[in-house]
């Protein structure tokens, strides 16, 4: 997701890519700031920021953007200097990612003289991936889960970063492109905005390509029923799940799993180009938008530094009992609360064995991995269970979703800083903008009406 950028215009931008051929199936035309006559580059404020909007009723399966290969910016392409490809050649050791990492910074360094430079100029300046979260952006996220795949984000990060420096180096890169600032931005524009080509699993960064904002995709296919209704439910006493819909439910489940990556385009070697197109049917004015694959709130934060408000493929790992592992051959990958509240077939199953005495658990194994209940009193068991463990989890957690919601309140709707500590003063989360003042040196600020925040303390606030 865009934001704004900060220099040159988007029109030059869009001039530069009609110059080299980017463009719709029909014509190579460039008018401010339309590509074509499918596409133009809009403001959508409620979805993403900055993205394509349908310039004509655009219908599903349409070719909508064509971008020759010879814009893409690849380790192939970057590699026909001369130089690279020989310093490269001597640090033979790095990931495919890491030397286009390398690649990227090596052209920023450049300046003026890459041939991507209309393009690099208008990549944003920061990114809100986990692996450029701080101490308290971190500890912000309160779920353990979240805080342990930021920390290993973050150790990623640097552990590349430190294995590449001597490639670098030899490349005689400027100070400030061997930062561990630099190596992440980066990263974060490779994890973000690559897309995936078949020579090389690095992917490439595709001009015009990577405006797409992002739709996720359809909801999974359950009928298990909301934790409180089937506790209320009368379904519970006439066994009326049947077989069909759970194995349904597990089949979606397994092809989650096995995170199959959904596009609406690719590399098409008879075009010998990248071929974007409609995924569903827009009418003029429409945000046109891409699906990158299957992704949680989380895999969305980690990968690309967004999440969305309604996410249908989000999911909730919960405390479970030693035992319950012990209890089935489920991964625990697939013992999870979807989105809306249900258990997964897997955690559902993994359960209804669980509660049953372990001498009968062989007897009633095959009913279970069918999507078959075992009996009344095994469904309310293992529902009042969940039910006290998803309150207990909340209950935990440093502040409720009301707390956080009036926090968010205030960020957006104080007219400045001192409004929002003012705002603030008195709500029970006090505590942690105390620590966010004292993290960014701001403690002994607050009585200044004139404070200005710096741009480092802004993105903190963000995050």
């Amino acid at each position: 997701m865009e934001e704004e950028d900060e220099d040159g215009s988007v029109e030059s931008l869009l001039r530069w890519a009609s110059q080299i051929g980017i463009s719709d199936a029909s014509t190579t035309t460039h008018h401010s700031l339309s590509l074509g006559s499918s596409l133009s580059v809009s403001h959508f404020p409620h979805s993403g920021g900055r993205g394509l909007g349908a310039v004509r009723d655009l219908r599903m399966g349409e070719l909508i953007l064509r971008v020759p290969k010879s814009a893409l910016m690849t380790t192939d392409s970057v590699m026909q200097d001369t130089n690279l490809s020989q310093a490269l050649n001597r640090h033979p050791s790095l990931s495919s990612t890491q030397i286009l990492n390398v690649c990227l910074l090596y052209e920023v360094g450049k300046v003026k003289a890459s041939r991507w430079y209309p393009y690099l100029v208008h990549l944003p300046k920061s990114y809100d991936i986990l692996a450029m979260f701080g101490e308290f952006e971190k500890t912000a996220l309160q779920v353990d889960e979240a805080i342990w795949v930021t920390e290993k984000a973050v150790l990623k990060a640097k552990s590349e970063w430190k294995q590449a420096h001597a490639l670098m180096e030899d490349l005689k890169f400027k100070p400030q492109l061997l930062t561990f600032k630099a190596w992440v931005w980066a990263s974060a524009t490779i994890s973000s905005r690559t897309l995936h080509i078949p020579w090389d699993s690095a992917g490439c960064l595709c001009p015009v390509g990577d405006l797409f904002n992002y739709d996720a995709p359809g909801k999974e296919p359950s009928d298990i029923g909301d934790l409180e209704d089937l506790l209320s439910s009368s379904s519970i006493h006439d066994g009326s799940l049947s077989n069909e819909d759970n194995t349904t439910v597990a089949d979606a489940e397994q092809l989650d799993s096995q995170s199959q990556r959904l596009t609406d385009g690719g590399f098409e070697d008879d075009a010998n180009a990248y071929c974007f197109y409609a995924r569903a049917n827009y009418n003029k004015g429409d945000q046109v938008l891409l699906c990158y694959g299957t992704y949680t709130n989380l895999e969305l934060l980690e990968h690309y530094g967004f999440i969305l408000q309604e996410n249908p493929n989000d999911k909730v790992f919960i405390p479970l009992e030693p035992a319950v592992y012990s209890s089935t051959s489920w991964s625990r990958e697939s013992l999870y609360i979807h989105y809306n509240g249900k258990p997964s077939f897997a955690l559902l199953a993994a359960l209804r064995l669980w509660a049953t005495p372990q001498i009968k658990r062989r007897s009633v194994a095959h009913f279970v991995y069918s999507g078959s209940k075992i009996s009344a009193d095994n469904e309310i068991f293992i529902m009042k269970w969940l039910s006290k463990t998803c309150h207990g989890v909340l209950k935990n957690s440093p502040t409720s979703i009301e707390d956080d919601t009036l926090l968010l309140n205030a960020m957006d709707n104080s007219q400045d800083f001192c409004t929002f500590l003012e705002v603030t003063k008195l709500m029970s989360f006090r505590d942690e903008v105390d620590t966010f003042l004292e993290v960014h040196n701001m403690k002994d600020k607050c009585s200044d009406s004139n404070i200005v925040l710096s741009r480092k303390t802004r993105w903190s606030m963000n995050k």
